[in-house]
């Protein structure tokens, strides 16, 4: 397995497992951008992560940071911090981690998919969208510069209600517009961010972490932090792996697995602003990871 030489992929901070995923004492081994590696619980409240050489032995410890109900390392030395998501710090919130579901597909395919609020109506009829409401309405997009991030702002759109909420019977059934919000964190994190049906003046958010294992193999986290009752947590758990595993079925089959940059090679439509917005940030770090156009060159 080779490790990529791309200093901007190996200078981000990755996800590589949750906090609570091994009882104390044990490890897991696993993998990102192409380096195996092995993380090891160290007690109630402790992690380390190593590097793992071919022969099976540890070889160089990694940073480790512990957010969002996560554990996160990097092969490099990161040049932004892990983001600011105060909603996880909130004491009277219930926090779900979703589990991880491997995904063959490049990591910004798996991002853009997250923000592509255009396919709702036609892979998840009925749970996020529905046939006789397809139109995706204009938003607008942002890049803010500190910290560098992309957001999409003020996104709106007609889906089914009452569904799934946090507490169940909040929401009448029927059609109701939702309004969202985007943030792109990192080429391989995104969080959805929508007002609580517990109370408006907050928000619930879902975030998305990807775990590069290499170039077109990933581990897709969702973390979640809602207000509302902890005993539907296992249930908010199913369905959000409900809404991936359908999205999967597409991901999986999109060609290249690698992502084009070339704005030729995948033509855009209007509902398609957020993703454009990605891929020029993308093509203005000049990360060289998981990109169709390093390929094209060889």
């Amino acid at each position: 397995m080779t490790v990529t030489n791309d200093p901007v992929a190996l200078n981000e901070w990755i996800i590589c497992g949750w906090i609570g995923q091994m009882p104390p004492g044990e490890s897991l081994e696993t993998m990102i951008l192409g380096q195996p590696i092995t993380v090891m619980r160290t007690g109630d409240t402790g992690y380390r992560v190593a590097e793992r050489l071919a022969d099976g032995r540890a070889g160089r410890e990694l940073p480790v940071q512990l957010r969002f109900g996560s554990i996160f390392t990097t092969l490099g030395t990161p040049q932004r911090p892990l983001p600011e998501m105060p909603e996880f710090d909130e004491p009277d919130r219930v926090h779900v981690n979703c589990g991880a579901i491997r995904t063959n597909t490049s990591p910004y395919r798996i991002i853009e998919n997250f923000l592509d609020m255009a396919h709702f109506s036609f892979i998840h009829p009925g749970i996020l969208g529905t046939v006789e409401e397809t139109e995706v309405q204009s938003y607008r997009t942002e890049h803010r510069k500190d910290p560098d991030e992309i957001w999409a702002i003020d996104c709106p759109y007609m889906q089914p209600k009452g569904l799934y909420s946090p507490s169940r019977g909040e929401a009448p059934p029927g059609i109701g517009l939702t309004t969202r919000t985007y943030r792109i964190m990192s080429p391989f994190s995104a969080c959805l961010a929508k007002v609580s049906p517990r109370d408006p003046s907050r928000l619930d958010i879902t975030s998305i972490f990807v775990q590069p294992l290499t170039e077109t193999s990933c581990l897709v986290h969702t973390p979640v932090t809602y207000l509302g009752d902890p005993s539907v947590g296992p249930g908010r758990a199913a369905f959000q792996q409900t809404i991936f595993m359908q999205d999967r079925i597409v991901l999986e089959n999109q060609i290249p697995a690698l992502f084009p940059l070339d704005p030729t090679a995948e033509l855009p439509t209007r509902a398609d602003a957020t993703s454009i917005a990605y891929r020029r940030w993308l093509k203005g770090m000049g990360i060289r990871f998981a990109i169709f156009e390093r390929r094209e060159a060889a």
